[in-house]
């Protein structure tokens, strides 16, 4: 496999942690979803979750935006309590973006117009908002597809659509939940090759989530196993691999990487 990702942030000589979950735990119903969770994201880095189906992963992203409360816990970003703010102060006051792994854009309108669409929200200035979509249709390789309805892209044309909406906003934090999901192997390699440009060429914080372990290791700084609503190791994708409690709850004893 090749290696998406030159350089990894290892260290930091000063720990600014972005996103912070403080002993958070949630259930639904009688069913515990996340059991007293506590992990940091730090600042420019790009931090991966793991984990089977029900492991919590979409969860801790929709405890992020605020679309779920958590039952106990703190979540902080950027050092503030933001547990009890609504998904709009936690969006425009945080500058944080959500790219869902289904939908996320409206499907009869065309790309271009979606971009529109998004911009005369988050975007006050009209030039500026003309400069931010021309620079990302240019950026995504969109000239040939503005004028085509959503709903006819294809799987890598629609994630991309969403990654640039969510950057149109130019956000300080990026989540991707299942960002490779579906994706040919060349699709699944220029995502990646996007996503490590956001980091180096704007500083931004990203988290993914996806059970493609291969190619969300090939992008991250840091990545966690998650198993029974619990962090079970957190490492560098090349330690993270070898890590005898990372085996038995999700990789196996033939994964390899690179």
């Amino acid at each position: 496999m090749a290696i998406i990702k030159k350089f990894r942030i290892r260290s930091f000589k000063k720990l600014d942690t972005v996103i912070e979950f403080e002993n958070v735990s949630l259930s639904f119903g009688n069913r515990l979803i996340l059991d007293n969770l506590s992990f940091r994201v730090n600042k420019g880095a790009i931090h991966g979750m793991l984990g089977p189906n029900g492991a919590g992963k979409s969860t801790i992203f929709n405890l992020i935006t605020g679309l779920l409360k958590p039952d106990s816990g703190k979540i902080r970003i950027f050092g503030e309590d933001v547990t009890q703010y609504p998904v709009y102060i936690r969006t425009k006051k945080f500058s944080t973006s959500y790219c869902p792994q289904y939908g996320g854009f409206f499907n009869d309108l065309t790309l271009l117009d979606n971009l529109k669409a998004i911009s005369e929200i988050v975007i006050e200035n009209k030039n500026y908002r003309t400069e931010k979509i021309n620079y990302l249709i240019s950026k995504f390789e969109f000239d040939n597809i503005k004028d085509i309805k959503a709903r006819f892209l294809s799987g890598g044309q629609k994630k991309r659509l969403i990654i640039a909406m969510a950057l149109l906003s130019d956000p300080k934090v990026l989540l991707l939940d299942e960002v490779y999901a579906a994706l040919d192997v060349l699709t699944i390699k220029m995502m990646q090759e996007i996503i490590v440009n956001l980091q180096q060429e704007y500083g931004i914080t990203t988290c993914i989530c996806d059970h493609q372990a291969r190619d969300l290791l090939a992008t991250c700084d840091l990545a966690m196993i998650l198993s029974d609503g619990k962090i079970i190791a957190e490492d560098t994708p090349s330690n993270l691999v070898k890590n005898i409690n990372a085996k038995n709850a999700y990789f196996g004893d033939n994964f390899k990487f690179n």
